[in-house]
């Protein structure tokens, strides 16, 4: 199942350069969770290891969070991090370039409600925000390709 990103794409909110999303299933894990809030930048650059997002190839009115594994003859060839989670490259080919709407930045985990101790709001606290980049979270799966 492809990984929705939960923001309108048209009007006011489309002009913005910067934008927030929520991030929604599991084709992400371990990089992305469920309900985990991402700041993109539209129109930014991409480079092969970035986390992106764009609308479905099949599905034009959903739009999915993937890393951009390489450029290909066509687009960009995209995966999720979570190789048991499908939905991206392996089941509808090449994105085209035009697809590709905007790039991830960074990532804000909202607590949990089970981080209500000392330790565990400390622990969310270090690993609530974190910049999205290639060099730090591109998984092994992507790696060995």
């Amino acid at each position: 199942m492809p990984e929705p990103a939960q923001e309108p794409w048209s009007g006011r909110a489309g002009r913005k350069p910067f934008q927030v999303v929520e991030v929604t299933g599991p084709s992400m894990v371990p990089t992305l969770y469920h309900g985990d809030l991402l700041l993109v930048q539209r129109g930014a650059p991409v480079r092969p290891g970035d986390v992106v997002i764009l609308r479905h190839p099949f599905q034009q009115d959903l739009l999915v969070v993937k890393r951009a594994a390489e450029r290909r003859d066509g687009g960009w060839w995209v995966l999720g991090d979570n190789a048991y989670a499908g939905g991206d490259s392996t089941d509808y080919g090449t994105v085209p370039e035009e697809l590709v709407l905007a790039r991830v930045r960074a990532r804000y985990r909202p607590p949990r409600k089970d981080q209500r101790s000392v330790f565990g709001l400390l622990g969310w606290a270090v690993s609530a925000v974190r910049r999205v980049s290639a060099e730090r979270s591109a998984s092994r799966r992507l790696r060995a390709r």
